[in-house]
């Protein structure tokens, strides 16, 4: 019988790394283009090309994208901060492991996820006891 894997091989964590670093650069690009639209203030800069004139519904309309970019960006950088921590788990050889099961998290979840530090059986069995 042969014994259950209880970690992912160097060669499937290298594989995982890639995938999480392409991921992770994608992330960092659109957090930045988010942070940029949180910081415009607005002032009519050579960037400006609307008209300097505004109605009231325009600055609300702006206030709504400026809070909506905030909490996108928000969002993006917790991602970020997923990301980072699954790199230190494929450091530590402890990538892809469930930490409620301590089962392997299977390859196709994490090729989605790469952040999951859940199995999907785990995660159900979470979300039912809360």
């Amino acid at each position: 019988m042969a014994e259950e894997k209880t970690r992912y091989s160097d060669a499937e964590l290298a594989e995982f790394r890639v995938i999480i670093e392409e991921m992770l650069v994608k992330a960092k690009a659109e957090y930045d283009t988010l942070r940029q639209v949180v910081m415009h203030n607005g002032s009519n800069d050579i960037e400006d090309t609307s008209p300097s004139f505004k109605t009231v519904e325009d600055d609300g309309a702006n206030q709504l994208s400026k809070e909506e970019a905030s909490q996108l960006a928000q969002r993006q950088y917790k991602f970020i901060q997923n990301l980072e921590a699954a790199l230190a788990r494929i450091e530590n050889k402890t990538y892809g492991i469930c930490r409620v099961t301590g089962k392997l998290i299977p390859k196709e979840r994490l090729r989605l996820v790469p952040h999951a530090t859940l199995t999907v059986e785990a995660k159900e069995m979470l979300s039912k006891g809360k």
